[in-house]
């Protein structure tokens, strides 16, 4: 988006270079990145991060101050995944937006925002390793003048909190087999904290442990990222129940999962968040879209990674839907993004991810501490939607601090 970082780094491309940026990132990961990383960096003004941290704010602010929408929102918490001993706001937050451009500015329009856990660990070292591979003197990984000793800080209290990282697990479903495995390594690598399979740990009354290097370690606290959805999917048995009085802390607890998701865009008031409704609200005999319309989509709402996303929904599409299970689904007007990064191949565009860490002084909010960015000239930014292209895939958000005029 800056012109002189653009055009400068378009002309000064090499396949060797980008090849050195791949073998360096996965020597630190140790191992091979399954998921397709950019050929580049994206260079984004410290203005528009601002405006984008400002309206995630703003939204943020309103889900979680409407006593309305709280209740709502703890009411579609399946029961298997109500945690008597949860987090009192969520610990992290992501908020998705795509680019448009309005006349000579550039603005976000929200995609989603959702209180999961991210790539904390991978993101800072993919932008940082961009950084040194192509001597990006002047642009920043970090927003707001936050700095790697900083961002470890913060993100680390948020992670570990107060314990030993011994006795924190990570814990997801079979950690070795996702293509987030490189986050894993770098989350232990960075802050002690190990991945362990959910199916590892071990209950004793209402203690958890799990077998550390041959000891049987306690845990303390969960860090979380097993996502529900495929929890629900894959029906594996697991050693706990969720909703038992367990003596272990949470941080991105199950619960968050659903009460600040794809469910929580009905509920949104704001110019950069799109028309949405829930399926179940739309009035048969009047609705606002029109059948096969592709300016619409039809979102369900708990699953990750835009699974189940139906683009142009015809009438047999929402018929297929039981009326008892249209309260899980959402209909949403499609906002045509702008490509805002020239490459060799082409415009592209580019969907940023402002990564939130609750604040550790109750109630003074969440801190923003990391974009990431997601380049495309599919219809979505995700793997199926890009085969085959070029300069497309993750990519890291540099921060250009730009003379005011």
């Amino acid at each position: 988006m800056i012109a002189r970082y653009r055009d400068a780094f378009n002309a000064s491309f090499s396949e060797e270079r980008y090849r050195a940026y791949v073998d360096s990132l996965a020597n630190q990961c140790g191992g091979p990145i399954e998921f397709r990383l950019s050929e580049t960096p994206c260079f984004f003004p410290a203005a528009l991060m601002d405006d984008l941290a400002g309206a995630a704010r703003d939204m943020i602010g309103q889900l979680l101050g409407d006593e309305k929408y709280r209740r709502a929102a703890e009411s579609v918490i399946p029961s298997q995944f109500r945690i008597p001993n949860g987090e009192p706001v969520p610990t992290f937050i992501q908020v998705d937006f795509g680019l448009v451009r309005v006349g000579d500015r550039v603005e976000g329009r929200l995609v989603e925002l959702q209180a999961f856990p991210s790539l904390y660990g991978f993101q800072m070292a993919l932008a940082e390793t961009a950084r040194r591979i192509w001597k990006l003197d002047g642009t920043s990984v970090f927003p707001n003048g936050l700095d790697q000793a900083g961002y470890l800080k913060t993100v680390g209290r948020a992670i570990v909190g107060d314990h030993d990282p011994a006795e924190v697990v990570l814990m997801e479903i079979d950690p070795a087999k996702q293509k987030t495995l490189p986050d894993f390594s770098l989350t232990e690598k960075l802050w002690g904290v190990r991945a362990i399979d959910i199916r590892e740990v071990v209950r004793d009354g209402n203690d958890l442990f799990y077998n550390r290097d041959g000891r049987r370690t306690r845990i303390r606290r969960i860090y979380n990222r097993v996502i529900p959805d495929d929890l629900a999917r894959t029906g594996i048995p697991i050693p706990f129940d969720y909703r038992d009085a367990l003596d272990v802390e949470w941080t991105g607890g199950p619960d968050w999962f659903f009460r600040i998701s794809k469910f929580s865009l009905p509920w949104l008031r704001h110019p950069w968040v799109p028309k949405t409704m829930f399926l179940s609200e739309i009035d048969e005999g009047g609705r606002v879209f029109r059948p096969g319309d592709p300016n619409w989509l039809l979102k369900p709402l708990f699953s990750y990674a835009g699974g189940g996303i139906i683009f142009g929904p015809t009438e047999a599409d929402i018929a297929a839907i039981p009326k008892d299970q249209r309260q899980l689904y959402v209909i949403q007007e499609r906002v045509n993004f702008t490509p805002v990064i020239e490459t060799p191949f082409g415009a592209t565009q580019a969907e940023i991810r402002l990564m939130f860490v609750a604040d550790a002084k109750p109630g003074a909010g969440f801190a923003f501490v990391l974009p990431l960015v997601r380049m495309g000239r599919g219809r979505m930014m995700g793997v199926d939607h890009n085969k085959g292209l070029r300069w497309v895939g993750a990519a890291a958000a540099l921060i250009v601090e730009q003379p005011s005029m």
